[in-house]
């Protein structure tokens, strides 16, 4: 699965491409599944995605961490600052929480569309 962040556009935006892929499952048609992050701009997607935050992601990608404080140790940063960076991150889709509480970034890409002002 790829994780797909966009920047620009609006709510509307992103209906559509939920009803997008709602019409393709009901024709039959078979896609790889999507999950999209949608940022409002560019300020908040560098606010969510800071240098720290996208090496936490990256290291949670190359091994899972069964906790926080093995996050932080891992990563030789401060438990607080993990602790936050985790929740952050979580709460915009790019971390997942197993059932027994190891935390992944299984994804195999993250892709970036960025849009540079209203479709003409």
């Amino acid at each position: 699965m790829r994780k797909q962040i966009i920047v620009g556009g609006n709510l509307a935006d992103a209906a559509k491409r939920v009803a997008d892929a709602w019409h393709r499952a009901e024709r039959g048609e078979v896609f790889e599944p999507e999950d999209n992050v949608t940022f409002v701009s560019w300020a908040g997607l560098s606010a969510a995605l800071t240098e720290k935050r996208y090496e936490l992601l990256k290291a949670l990608h190359r091994r899972p961490a069964a906790s926080i404080r093995e996050l932080s140790r891992t990563l030789g940063r401060d438990f607080k600052r993990v602790h936050e960076d985790v929740s952050a991150l979580r709460e915009i889709g790019l971390i997942e929480v197993g059932p027994d509480g190891t935390l992944t970034a299984s994804y195999s890409e993250i892709r970036a569309v960025i849009t540079m002002g209203d479709a003409a």
